[in-house]
């Protein structure tokens, strides 16, 4: 099964975010530039073939991350300005709610002040207004901060403490809670508590899923899927929150903030290795901060006043 169902507009979509010509996309993928240019037009109403659905699979999962946060921001921005149910609270339809955090670089979502439906009760929270990540810390990003600090690399990489190309695009895992604070240290971020993680993930109407009231295994990457290890962070296009943030259920458990307990901090999100019914964001878990697995990691938040609004 394919990564996207491929149309005629993601394929242009996917284009853009290579920022290739047409002739050049064309033969990356290995048909005419004619055929790319019929599909474009065509847009919604154009499926290519299994075997070039199989080779966009390709492209779009040996990309640089860079180039799949710009295909995800492009497919948000076409899904909020057309027929999606979503389209009053998609965060790319404004292109001030996406920016790039000055020191790791990574793209985050801005999550407005307000209101919030949390836990499984449905309390009513307030919050401040926050910065969250878009992604995951993946294994590229984590990389940088290594390089950047001299820190040691987690265990799953190779012998000589480089990531394997295999996982640059996906969650780092094998590093305990202090280890993803010390890096949130670094980049002038925090680790989210469990409250602003769940916002994140359910949006101001306290939805129990990031994409909706549907319990949908499908939308992530949780033991029923089958797949048994990470994937890409960018993978799940039909599992983003309404704020376009993806991963939050299921790939890696989520260090936060919040302590639970002396030495203790929440989990939030679910895992690969872990079931779907675990994966609603109103969920418990927790663990020991010096707990190390394959499947827990963690990405970061940052105050609104830390990253004002671009003009």
């Amino acid at each position: 099964m394919g990564v996207v169902r491929w149309t005629g507009r993601e394929t242009k979509t996917l284009r853009l975010a290579h920022r290739m010509t047409v002739r050049a996309f064309a033969a990356r993928i290995g048909v005419s530039d004619r055929m790319v240019s019929k599909w474009e037009k065509g847009g919604l109403d154009v499926v290519p073939r299994q075997g070039t659905q199989a080779a966009l699979d390709t492209l779009l999962s040996v990309a640089g991350t860079e180039v799949q946060e710009r295909f995800a921001t492009l497919i948000t921005e076409e899904a909020a300005s057309g027929d999606d149910a979503r389209t009053e609270t998609l965060l790319a339809a404004d292109a001030h709610r996406h920016q790039r955090h000055p020191v790791d670089g990574k793209l985050m979502a801005l999550v407005e002040e307000g209101m919030y439906l949390a836990g499984t009760g449905g309390e009513t929270v307030w919050l401040p207004a926050f910065w969250i990540d878009v992604f995951p810390t993946t294994n590229a990003d984590y990389a940088r901060y290594l390089r950047a600090t001299g820190q040691a690399p987690p265990r799953h990489w190779g012998s000589d403490g480089r990531c394997p190309d295999s996982v640059f695009d996906h969650p780092v895992v094998w590093v305990t809670w202090h280890e993803t604070t010390a890096y949130a240290g670094w980049a002038r971020k925090s680790l989210p508590s469990s409250r602003q993680w769940e916002k994140a993930a359910r949006g101001p109407r306290g939805n129990p899923y990031p994409w909706g009231d549907s319990a949908t295994a499908a939308k992530c990457n949780v033991r029923e899927s089958g797949i048994g290890h990470t994937t890409p962070v960018s993978r799940y296009r039909s599992g983003v929150s309404p704020l376009g943030v993806f991963d939050l259920c299921g790939n890696v458990w989520e260090w936060c903030a919040t302590e639970s307990g002396p030495g203790r901090y929440e989990l939030k999100g679910s895992a690969f290795t872990s079931p779907f019914a675990l994966a609603a964001p109103a969920s418990f878990n927790d663990a020991s901060s010096t707990m190390q697995d394959d499947d827990t990691g963690f990405r970061c938040v940052t105050t609104a006043e830390s990253l004002p609004l671009a003009d």
